[in-house]
């Protein structure tokens, strides 16, 4: 049975979640992408929470994830009011390039904070 009914690194990713409205509630909408990653991982720091940035830096195979996190978590940042099909896409090559549980999707909208929580069901 896939489904148990558990939510994947339940507590972590409320954590994370939680950090990302923090985040936007402070920064507001329509800054460049590097302000909320400097931001985030500045929170993450405060937290003493184990984080990676890849952002430009750290290939995997031939994407660069934006953070990887407690070696649990890809999160993947984006701005804008919608989830493509490509973002969408670019995280299940991600969760699988690195054969993790779990990859949330963030964009900074207009309208606030929206994420997306993909499982690799592979790796359950």
């Amino acid at each position: 049975m896939i489904n148990s009914g558990k939510v994947v690194y339940k507590e972590l990713s409320y954590v994370i979640i939680g950090i990302l409205f923090e985040v936007y509630n402070e920064l507001g909408y329509g800054h460049p992408e590097k302000y909320y990653y400097r931001a985030i991982s500045k929170a993450f720091t405060m937290r003493k929470i184990d984080f990676k940035l890849c952002f430009k830096g750290e290939a995997i195979g031939r994407y660069y994830v934006d953070y990887i996190i407690e070696n649990k978590i890809v999160l993947e940042m984006k701005k804008g009011n919608f989830f493509s099909k490509r973002n969408i896409e670019q995280i299940k090559g991600y969760i699988k390039a690195t054969n993790m549980k779990l990859a949330i999707l963030v964009n900074f909208t207009s309208n606030g904070v929206k994420f997306f929580r993909l499982l690799n069901i592979n790796n359950l």
